[in-house]
């Protein structure tokens, strides 16, 4: 099964859903607000892609933090502050066993899915 992992308004994760729906793709919707989330999430996910990647560094949560923490975050500083603040996560996390991807993309959504093929 497909998860996508994000938060109901957030236009990129809207455009994934449609865009899977579109395709005809199960997929469960995971809201990382009120689902919540956990560190087992983040540390698969951490397993599977550099950690960094996972930080939403354009979102106004990640401008919120002071410019030191910011310079000096570490994974587990990190994953702290996404537990705390999950918009710090970048969305949205797609996961299937064969594949992660972070942020939407058309193109690599379609080199995710012909990999299922």
């Amino acid at each position: 099964m497909m998860i996508v992992y994000g938060i109901k308004s957030c236009e990129s994760c809207r455009r994934a859903i449609r865009f899977l729906e579109a395709r005809n793709i199960d997929h469960r919707f995971h809201d990382v607000r009120e689902d919540g989330i956990d560190i087992r999430m983040l540390e698969r996910w951490a397993g599977r892609i550099d950690w960094e990647k996972l930080l939403n560094k354009k979102s106004l949560t990640w401008r919120k933090i002071p410019e030191v923490d910011r310079r000096n975050m570490t994974r587990s500083r990190a994953f702290t502050e996404m537990l705390d603040k999950p918009t710090l996560i970048k969305r949205p996390v797609l996961e299937h066993e064969a594949f992660i991807a972070v942020g939407f993309s058309e193109e690599r959504f379609d080199e995710f899915l012909d990999r299922l093929r």
